[in-house]
């Protein structure tokens, strides 16, 4: 099928605009694969102990043999991560199997975004990504490997791999999913819940019951929030293998599809004919797969931060237009909850991944002619993985969707388009995402409540002070002002209000969570308000258009941008559960909408 011209001519803009960066990006990891394998380099003793502890180490010293460098981010704080724990062993014996060896080069810190929610430990999230993309650069930087395998799934630990990934782009990456946990109690009853709790209506017994039949096993959780993004998202770039991302943990196909990524890893290395560093994969038309997959499966809203981070890592500049261009044109083939009421098992059983991209190439939505792990182009990605004798087997796909309710072909999508809209007005730039917001609720205009944090939102409304229409604006919440928590914790608040009849929105400079669906919440806004931006200039009562089909947002109160600024007071935010070692990170973080990033 003939490219979709947008496809193509977003594509071509985001080239010429990164031709420079590019450019010498390549130039750069082509210098470093020059050398061919880097331990060769190594004296005598610098090898002596980078094999010491080893018990193939005869076969580090005097082979050829590919040296694969592990990167975990296993912890059990994470159920995602915790399949992780076995891992390594299971990679070095399928290495020593395909001829190599491997070692755990590092691990990389891990938090859960479900512990810290709402809580002080959320303000050192976002820039976990950066110290994810640094730890795993000390970790490659003892110069050993052939190939390096990243094992991570959540919300930023994926994207600071990818960024690692692309710094040491002449060695081969290979991405290893743990998969997710089966399902539990039902998302929109835990969602019922929660809204419950939050009006009084059931007690903390009630809803720790819920949480935990919700959250129940090791695994990722259900939900389409980043995590599963993250997963879709190495898919549709050709960092996983084929059919790997909804696999469940602790599965014969689970531990085959481990080898198979292991063996795959040596297969690519430059002692072999395979070779392809990690740089060529990420190329523009790679990210472009990316936010297509984004747009169709209707993903979390922190992907528009992490991708031009990870692009940048790379040499490529993507920007905001780019997302709003891609997702006017790609429909939205899934409803996976907070979209819809089906989890990722569901979706996975009903065609998955393998139909999604079969579709959107069929319609010429995809870049089929793109390198990945797999050996080939995008096509094979088609196809899933079946178990056969205890090896993995690819077969042919699902061609037509098991369950209309939560997978549909690009023909008769659930909408025409994404559902992400670029907005910009007298109060900046930013974006919202309408997939799970109701036609009705596109556009909001009301009265605004000005908050400088969660927890007075939350005040105001057991208080009572929520009986009109509001827009509520909770500024303070960018990069430099306090590390741009999730501020998650206010969607069950917020759809109360919503569910009694007010017309209500959110406007902030920080992020709501990949989980965030109903409510329509104007988020990531640049500049943000702790640099003077056009949020800090408001005041409680000033009228508010949030116009997502137009993709503005306004202050319609004469004269607010001629008021004085109200200042952040860093004072909270500054100390206390590790805040204070990360006072460098907020005062050279970038603009959110370049991917409030610190190392890139």
């Amino acid at each position: 099928m003939r490219l979709h011209a947008t496809i193509d001519r977003v594509t071509d803009r985001i080239r010429e605009r990164s031709t420079e960066s590019r450019t010498a990006y390549l130039a750069k990891i082509a210098r470093l694969a020059e050398d061919g394998p880097r331990r060769a380099h190594l004296s005598c003793g610098n090898q002596a102990h980078a094999y010491a502890a080893m018990p193939d180490k005869q076969d580090l010293a005097t082979t050829r043999k590919p040296n694969i460098g592990i990167v975990t981010a296993y912890n059990d704080m994470l159920s995602a991560h915790q399949p992780y724990e076995h891992f390594p062993d299971l990679i070095r014996k399928a290495a020593h199997a395909a001829g190599a060896t491997a070692q755990v080069a590092g691990g990389v810190p891990a938090m859960c975004d479900g512990v810290t929610q709402g809580r002080p430990g959320m303000e050192l999230s976002l820039f976990s990504r950066d110290v994810i993309a640094l730890a795993s650069g000390v970790a490659l930087s003892h110069d050993v490997f052939d190939a390096a395998m990243y094992l991570g799934v959540c919300d930023k630990i994926v994207p600071g791999l990818i960024i690692a990934a692309a710094t040491f782009g002449h060695i081969p990456a290979v991405f290893v999913p743990a998969g997710p946990m089966p399902s539990g109690l039902p998302n929109d009853e835990k969602s019922r819940i929660r809204q419950q709790f939050a009006t009084g209506e059931v007690g903390r017994e009630a809803l720790m019951a819920a949480e935990m039949a919700s959250y129940h096993a090791p695994g990722t959780c259900t939900f389409y929030g980043t995590a599963n993004t993250n997963q879709m998202l190495m898919e549709f770039m050709g960092l996983h293998l084929p059919g790997s991302s909804f696999v469940n943990p602790n599965t014969p196909l689970r531990e085959a599809l481990t080898t198979a990524a292991v063996q795959r890893a040596a297969a690519i290395t430059r002692l072999g004919n395979e070779y392809l560093p990690a740089g060529e994969v990420l190329d523009e038309r790679a990210f472009v797969n990316g936010i297509v997959g984004l747009m169709a499966t209707g993903g979390s809203t922190n992907l528009v931060l992490h991708l031009p981070a990870m692009a940048r890592a790379a040499g490529v500049i993507l920007d905001l237009e780019d997302f709003h261009d891609l997702s006017e044109n790609v429909p939205l083939m899934a409803r996976v909850y907070p979209n819809g009421l089906a989890d990722v098992n569901h979706f996975h059983a009903a065609g998955g991944l393998g139909f999604m991209i079969g579709q959107l190439l069929e319609a010429g939505l995809l870049h089929e002619d793109v390198r990945t792990i797999a050996g080939g182009g995008l096509e094979q990605y088609v196809t899933e993985p079946k178990l056969q004798n205890g090896r993995v087997e690819w077969v042919a796909g699902a061609r037509e969707t098991l369950n209309d309710k939560i997978l549909r072909p690009a023909r008769d999508p659930f909408a025409a388009t994404g559902g992400l809209k670029q907005l910009a007005g007298n109060l900046g730039r930013g974006v919202i995402k309408v997939s799970a917001v109701a036609p009705e609720r596109h556009v909001i205009e009301a009265p605004a409540r000005i908050f400088a944090d969660q927890e007075e939102v939350k005040a105001a409304f057991k208080a009572g002070e929520f009986n009109q229409d509001t827009i509520v604006v909770v500024r303070f919440q960018g990069p430099s002002a306090n590390g741009m928590p999730e501020l998650h914790s206010l969607t069950p608040t917020l759809a109360v209000l919503q569910d009694r009849g007010l017309r209500v929105a959110l406007v902030t400079d920080g992020r709501m969570s990949g989980a965030s669906g109903k409510v329509p919440a104007a988020i990531h806004i640049s500049p943000e308000a702790a640099n003077g931006g056009p949020l800090a200039r408001l005041r409680d009562g000033d009228i508010l258009r949030l116009d997502a089909p137009a993709g503005t947002l306004d202050c319609l109160t004469d004269g607010f941008d001629t008021r004085e600024p109200a200042r952040h007071d860093s004072a909270a935010s500054s100390e206390g559960l590790g805040r204070e070692l990360f006072a460098a990170f907020r005062a050279h973080v970038s603009a959110a909408t370049e991917g409030a990033a610190v190392v890139v």
